[in-house]
C-alpha cells in the first residue's frame, strides 16, 4: 500500500486519502475484509495528524467502504467493491459523455429517463 498525498496541494488531506482508499478498493488492492493500517500507523506513513486519517476513515465508514470493528479493526467492507464498480461506471459515462458533446444537464437527463 504505497499512497502519496500532496500537501501543498488545493484538496485537503482527508479528501486525498479517501480517494487513495477509493481507489485502491477499485483497483482491487484492498480487498473485502482486508484490514487497514490503524490511524496512527497510516498517519506516521503519510506525515499528517493522526485525526486527519481518523476523519477520512469516518467519511468512508458512512459512506459504507469502511466497517469498524472493536478489537479488529478498520476493514473494506463487504458493499465497498459494489460502490465502486457503480462509481467506475458513472465516471466513464461522463467522460464519455464529455467527449461527445454531452453536459451535465443533458447526462442527468437522460439517467432520469433510464431509472
Amino acid at each position: 500500500m504505497l499512497w502519496q498525498i500532496d500537501t501543498a496541494a488545493t484538496v485537503s488531506l482527508h479528501d486525498q486519502i479517501t480517494g487513495c482508499i477509493r481507489r485502491a478498493v477499485a483497483e482491487g488492492e484492498l480487498d473485502i475484509g482486508e484490514r487497514l493500517p490503524p490511524a496512527r500507523d497510516l498517519a506516521e506513513a503519510l506525515r499528517v495528524d493522526p485525526n486527519t486519517v481518523l476523519a477520512a476513515y469516518r467519511r468512508l465508514r458512512t459512506e459504507g467502504v469502511l466497517e469498524f470493528r472493536r478489537g479488529r479493526g478498520v476493514r473494506v467492507s463487504e458493499t465497498a467493491v459494489q460502490q465502486a464498480a457503480v462509481r467506475q461506471a458513472a465516471q466513464a459515462l461522463v467522460t464519455a459523455g464529455r467527449q461527445h458533446g454531452y453536459g451535465r444537464a443533458e447526462l442527468i437527463r437522460l439517467i432520469e429517463e433510464l431509472t
